[in-house]
């Protein structure tokens, strides 16, 4: 990201340029189609990590809470 801050317009297009160059114009597309799907999977595995993450937080929120309320209850003698 900071990155892109530093390019400025003639950068990208030489860039752009190099590519095309390199790659030729039939095969960028399926360049990009395989970056497209690799920035998906990416995505979706952040958001599976994120989600397992609070499902850990929730389940240990609950055993606080059932903690608390054990906790708060008297205790009965027991002799």
């Amino acid at each position: 990201m900071i990155l892109l801050g530093v390019l400025g317009g003639q950068e990208i297009l030489l860039i752009a340029v190099v590519v095309l160059i390199l790659f030729g114009g039939k095969k960028i597309p399926e360049l990009m189609r395989g970056i497209g799907k690799g920035v998906k999977e990416y995505n979706k595995a952040v958001n599976d990590i994120k989600d397992q993450f609070n499902d850990i937080q929730e389940d240990i929120n609950d055993m606080n809470q059932k903690g608390s309320t054990a906790k708060d209850k008297p205790e009965e003698n027991k002799e």
